[in-house]
């Protein structure tokens, strides 16, 4: 999506801004625009600020504050101040499509495909018009439409990278990972500075498997003039190359900048006591550590709370704050600890997470971190990941009581089955096959398989049952996605789990059950290895090639089959 300051932006509206009558306003303006362009928002909503006291009917004024208030990441008073604008000059065209733009941003995607089609009516062949309704347009899912836009855009003129360069992100989204790398490398071709077109060439490498170029496109990016946002971005997904590269420790480090304030998907945590950082003592102290991410993230990153326990002896205490549901099975798991539910609201487009069971006790905490910090300590090698087969304890009366009602289903090895994500957003769907390639494993004789897919999973049941000829059990009495504790306990009863890595497969392996994980090439939480060392347990098997599912797919199916054998 285009850039609101942009150096062509910038430099249009400059040329604006000379053509003003009013001569006491235009040096002001002037020097916002010049702020802007140094990157510094601060000053350029200072010299804004000073044109609007001298005009408050200045509609670049309102414009250039806007401009300065969203590269702060105060979003909510851009929209307030590009609203002022846009009534002021209803004919200037960045407005409407910086509005849509900042509606994208907060997650707005409705509204700002509105935005797109109103500024596209009004400029029809405009091509950042028709980048970013395509945009919107992806975002949705809705590529055919997204891709026409694009198309129609390039075949009026195919001059303009960033066309190119949502046309790339639009296959890869698909998985076409071919078509993808020929529309970035275009995008270069026509523009070798494009950042963003680099980092999105570097994302499709290292889902392909090809981390070193990944990288090298990343670090190139991050050389380039960029806003602090797409930097910390770019950080982030440099963090996860370098741990595929087995530099784990640097890789940690990188991390951090999901916590940075222009981090566009920033979570504040809403906790006003010192932070820990590497190297902190811990002995003794009241550490509070806080889950993030998604469900699945947050078990992933318990394997290091044994360690903290450790660190803190036995006069400290340890605070945490996770999920609603996985409040149970970390109490057990964990009982030395404090367990407690987090809650987070979104506020002024921003994810805030609150800590509620606290309940003014805060100060009492010494030091608190987001639960993935403490990793840049405790897993900066691969040999820091102990050989432990899990560290989540299911109930085992509960654990008892599905043993007795797995008795009751269908004869066989019992095998639970998890196909897919109940996240769908960010192309999260293109490391999860099909369903119908599940074929060669449905078909496995001797085995009785275990419906634990969480959500509506109705659909593959029936395609289970009327293309492949097989009864997938669904366990009675249980809702697989809020009653995690008697997940944990389910999973436990199980002989095997077999799945991609969504949330239950990582509570499933985290109680040490026997797990096998079709995993991608370029998925960073196997350290650059061809196992999962967070659940030393698990048996990891890869496709040949991104989105290449056929041939894992009958290779899980042949080791089953001989595993149902043995058993």
């Amino acid at each position: 999506m285009g850039e609101s300051a942009s150096s062509a932006a910038l430099a249009k509206l400059n040329a604006a801004i000379n053509e003003l009558k009013s001569l006491s306003v235009q040096p002001l303006l002037q020097s916002a625009v010049e702020a802007l362009n140094a990157g510094d928002h601060r000053e350029g909503a200072k010299w804004a600020l000073k044109a609007l006291e001298m005009d408050e009917k200045s509609g670049f004024g309102w414009y250039m504050l806007a401009l300065a208030q969203e590269l702060g990441g105060d979003f909510v008073s851009s929209i307030t101040c590009y609203e002022a604008a846009l009534r002021l000059m209803p004919d200037h065209e960045e407005v409407a499509n910086n509005l849509g733009r900042l509606a994208f941003r907060l997650g707005q995607t409705e509204v700002a495909e509105q935005f797109f089609r109103a500024f596209l009516r009004r400029y029809p062949n405009h091509p950042e018009g028709a980048n970013n309704l395509a945009c919107a347009l992806r975002t949705q899912m809705r590529f055919d439409e997204a891709i026409e836009v694009l198309k129609a855009s390039i075949m009026l003129d195919p001059s303009h990278s960033v066309v190119w360069n949502t046309l790339g992100t639009v296959m890869a989204e698909q998985g076409d990972s071919a078509n993808a790398a020929i529309f970035f490398d275009e995008a270069l071709r026509l523009d070798p500075d494009f950042a963003k077109a680099r980092y999105n060439r570097g994302n499709m490498s290292l889902a392909l498997g090809d981390v070193e170029r990944a990288l090298q496109d990343c670090d190139t990016a991050l050389t380039k003039k960029i806003t602090e946002d797409e930097r910390q971005m770019m950080l982030l997904a440099r963090s996860t190359i370098k741990i595929n590269l087995g530099r784990i420790g640097e890789g940690w480090d990188d991390y951090e900048a999901r916590l940075h304030p222009q981090f566009s998907d920033v979570t504040q945590f809403m906790i006003n006591r010192p932070k820990w950082t590497p190297g902190a003592d811990l002995a003794g102290k009241t550490l509070l550590l806080i889950g993030e991410q998604g469900l699945g993230d947050e078990i992933l990153f318990a394997n290091l709370i044994p360690d903290v326990i450790e660190a803190l002896g036995a006069d400290g205490k340890l605070i945490l704050a996770v999920e609603q549901r996985l409040i149970p099975l970390f109490q057990r798991s964990f009982p030395t600890a404090e367990v407690g539910g987090h809650r987070t609201f979104k506020v002024d487009g921003r994810s805030v997470r609150l800590m509620p069971f606290l309940d003014g006790r805060a100060e009492k905490i010494d030091l608190w971190a987001p639960l993935a910090s403490p990793l840049r300590q405790f897993r900066r090698r691969l040999e820091d990941f102990p050989d432990r087969p899990g560290y989540l304890k299911a109930d085992p009366d509960r654990v008892a009581y599905w043993r007795d009602q797995l008795a009751s289903a269908p004869a066989g090895m019992k095998v639970g089955l998890l196909w897919k994500s109940a996240i769908t957003n960010g192309g999260r769907h293109r490391f999860f096959s099909p369903f119908e390639q599940w074929a060669p494993i449905l078909a496995t004789p001797g085995v009785c398989l275990v419906n634990l897919q969480y959500g509506d999973c109705a659909q593959e049941l029936e395609q289970a049952r009327r293309d492949f000829g097989v009864e997938i059990w669904t366990p009675p009495g249980i809702d697989l996605k809020q009653d995690l504790d008697d997940v944990a306990a389910l999973c436990c009863a199980m002989d095997l789990v077999i799945g991609f890595a969504n949330a239950t497969l990582n509570i499933a392996a985290a109680c040490g059950v026997p797990t096998w994980l079709i995993s991608a090439p370029g998925a960073w939480p196997r350290l650059g290895t061809r196992r999962y060392p967070w659940y030393p347990q698990v048996r990891t098997f890869l496709p040949p090639a991104f989105a290449d599912w056929s041939p894992v797919m009958a290779e899980v199916g042949e080791a089953l089959a001989q595993a149902a054998t043995a058993d």
